[in-house]
Order: structure tokens, then C-alpha cells, then sequence
């Protein structure tokens, strides 16, 4: 918006500190959101009813369809695809923010990374309404509230790191070829059903199987993290954790470490795809 260009010129005028940064970041997810509300009717209420709907239509499939015979399984299955969802979506958004901000990019010298984050960002809003409703919904399924929610706080804010990482490879994978926003599409559609969203990581009776799943793929590690917390009030494995951790800091410091050296090259590339 010419808001939105009046605030970021308005911020160039000097180097951004961290602060101010931050707020540019903010400022610009909120810009995002309250423009995507206005295209549709339901507004905000598509935040908690798009999750839904997939929860919805997953379910008549693995249990009208398939005969799941899994009790708690709507449970189950809504734990993993509203954390999943948070996941993919914000990582196929973030993956054209840079191409679809390139008229601005080609303008105003602003940190590349700044296009993807607020993506990101932009995505964390509408995962804590989703949070609310998730957690409403599992008491309302009859699982008494426990000490060991408070593990989500952790286990989601490691999850917006990984996103984060995620987020500003993909932007960077985009810019190098427009044919990877389709690999990308593809690859989260392979993550749903490789990360444990309909079966339990748990259940698995290959050891080494499961164990390099969640090796390889930190989306098991977290879904599974938040089961445990949520179904079965236990806290999450603080190992595996730990590892999910060391994945998602290297992932990130390495991605900052790309727009810092291609900052120009990323300009370049944005504005002629």
C-alpha cells in the first residue's frame, strides 16, 4: 500500500536497528493480513475455518472411507494438521515473497530478508488463533488441561524457527528459478504425509525406521512433541528436541548468512523473474 511505502522510506532514512527492524516486520504482516481479510466475506474467520476444512475432509477419508478404527483419532489427527498446516502454508507464502514484492525491491534498498519474515510473521497470527481453537477443541474432547501444556510455548516457538529457516531458503530457491515454487508445493505435500500427520511415529514396529524419520525429518519430532503434550500429558523428548533445535539454527544462520552475501544478486533476480 502507499502507507506501507510511505513507512519503509521513512525507515531507510537511517540504518535499521534491530528494533526498528522488528517493527518494520511487524508492521508490514499486519498490512498483509488485514488485506487478505478484506477479499473475503468470513474475513478473520478464515484463519480457524480453512484449517478445519482439511481436518474435515482428512477425516471422512481415513475414517468413513478407510475405517480408521482409532478412537481418538479426530484428535490425533487435528493436533498434526493444524501444526502442519502453520508449517506448509507459511513456507509456499514465504517462497513468493520476494518475487511478488520485486515492483518494491526495485525501488528501496530494504533487507532482502525482510520480504520472507514478514510471511513468516504474518503466518504466527493466524497460528495463535488457530492455537485457541485447537486447545478449546482437545478440552472439549475430554482431555483435562496439564501441567505439561506448557511445553507448547517451547515447542511452538521452536517450530517458527524452523519455518523461519524454511521460509527464507525457499524465497532464495524461487529467486533462482520460478520452477521451484512448484518443487516446493510438491515437497510440503510430501511432508504431509511423511511427517506422522495420519499415523503415529510411535507405532511403527521398524525401531531404526522411526528413528531416522525423526532423524531426517523434524516435522515428526514436533507433531509427535505436540501428542505427547496435548493427548497424553507427558512432556516431549528433550533429545530429540535438541536435535530439531541444532537443525533449525544451522538452517537459519546459513540462509542469513546467503542474503547477507547476495543481497544485490537476490535484487537482481527478483525484479526479472
Amino acid at each position: 500500500s502507499r502507507f506501507g511505502k510511505l513507512l519503509i522510506n521513512d525507515a531507510l532514512r537511517m540504518p535499521l536497528p534491530i528494533r526498528q527492524y522488528l517493527t518494520l516486520m511487524d508492521t508490514l504482516a499486519r498490512f498483509q493480513l488485514k488485506a487478505e481479510a478484506r477479499r473475503f466475506a468470513l474475513g478473520y474467520l478464515w484463519w480457524v475455518v480453512e484449517p478445519l476444512l482439511y481436518v474435515a475432509v482428512f477425516y471422512v477419508v481415513f475414517v468413513k472411507l478407510l475405517g480408521n478404527q482409532r478412537p481418538d483419532f479426530l484428535v490425533f489427527l487435528a493436533v498434526g494438521k493444524l501444526t502442519f498446516i502453520w508449517f506448509s502454508k507459511s513456507i509456499n507464502q514465504a517462497a513468493m515473497s520476494l518475487v511478488n514484492n520485486r515492483g518494491l525491491i526495485g525501488q528501496v534498498n530494504l533487507p532482502k530478508h525482510l520480504f520472507p519474515l514478514s510471511i513468516v510473521q504474518e503466518g504466527l497470527y493466524r497460528q495463535l488463533a488457530v492455537f485457541a481453537f485447537l486447545l478449546l477443541f482437545v478440552m472439549g474432547s475430554h482431555y483435562s488441561p496439564q501441567i505439561s501444556w506448557f511445553w507448547l510455548l517451547p515447542i511452538a516457538a521452536l517450530q517458527y524457527l524452523l519455518i523461519v529457516g524454511f521460509g527464507l531458503l525457499a524465497a532464495v530457491l524461487v529467486c533462482l528459478r520460478r520452477d521451484f515454487q512448484m518443487l516446493i508445493q510438491l515437497g510440503t505435500v510430501f511432508l504431509l504425509f511423511m511427517s506422522g500427520v495420519f499415523w503415529d511415529i510411535r507405532a511403527l514396529e521398524n525401531t531404526e525406521l522411526a528413528g531416522w524419520l525423526m532423524a531426517l525429518n523434524p516435522l515428526v519430532v514436533l507433531l509427535d512433541s505436540y501428542r505427547q503434550v496435548l493427548m497424553y500429558g507427558e512432556g516431549p523428548d528433550m533429545v530429540r528436541l535438541g536435535w530439531v533445535l541444532v537443525e533449525a539454527l544451522v538452517l537459519l544462520i546459513s540462509t542469513m548468512w546467503l542474503y547477507r552475501r547476495l543481497s544485490f544478486w537476490l535484487a537482481q533476480k527478483a525484479v526479472t523473474q
